[in-house]
């Protein structure tokens, strides 16, 4: 007999993952197949202005080493660059390019699909509720984080 999960750690996996084989699925077939969901703990984070890579890190909750691999990687594959932080010349700020502008936007409009369809699920007012408690869970779990 197969029960569902009730535990927040499983029941927060699940999500994560269905979520991210959604999103990656559907942004390759809209022209970015190479990214994988790996790579969201950057490009999640990015804005047109880019963002220094310990500030990445410290968002994503990865070690400064994974972002940097991750940086290096979108690099390759033409997604951001790395420029000078007109703030501090001595660092640097990874920024999105063209084609990760594009890839930014089109994940923005996915995820905005897939909770509207969520929203249409559970009711508006059910999935506003859900999202309220969720950031809020959220928050306190990352200040009981070590």
């Amino acid at each position: 007999m197969t029960t569902t999960p009730t535990d927040l750690g499983v029941l927060s996996a699940q999500v994560l993952f269905a979520l991210q084989k959604e999103l990656y699925r559907r942004l390759a077939e809209q022209g970015h197949p190479r990214l994988r969901p790996r790579h969201g703990a950057v490009l999640a984070y990015l804005d047109a202005g880019g963002r220094r890579a310990t500030d990445l890190a410290a968002q994503s909750g990865q070690h400064k080493q994974v972002i940097g691999a991750l940086v290096d990687e979108l690099e390759a594959l033409g997604y951001v660059t790395r420029r000078p932080d007109p703030q501090d010349r001595r660092a640097k700020l990874v920024v999105p390019t063209e084609q990760g502008l594009d890839f930014i936007a089109r994940s923005r409009a996915v995820l905005a699909e897939i909770e509207a369809g969520h929203a249409a699920e559970v009711g508006p007012e059910a999935y506003a509720a859900f999202k309220s408690v969720l950031i809020r869970v959220a928050a306190r779990q990352r200040m009981n984080a070590p």
